[in-house]
């Protein structure tokens, strides 16, 4: 059995067991990635993150 979640109308997230939301959309894993010292990709992963812009440095600041 797995926590799976998805996010309601009011953007809030949901988290629930089944497979698919109340609208018939499948649900997401509410667990993170598997993690390993030995990256051996990281590199790679940072250089695309840089190219599309999306690494946290390049997005602006957050407004609380």
């Amino acid at each position: 059995m797995y926590l799976m979640c998805y996010v309601n109308e009011e953007g809030q997230k949901v988290y629930t067991i089944k497979k698919e939301a109340p609208d018939g959309s499948p649900t997401e894993s509410s667990h993170p990635a598997r993690f390993s010292p030995d990256d051996k990709f990281s590199k790679q992963r940072v250089m695309l993150k840089k190219r599309f812009g999306i690494l946290p440095t390049q997005k602006p600041p957050h407004e609380y």
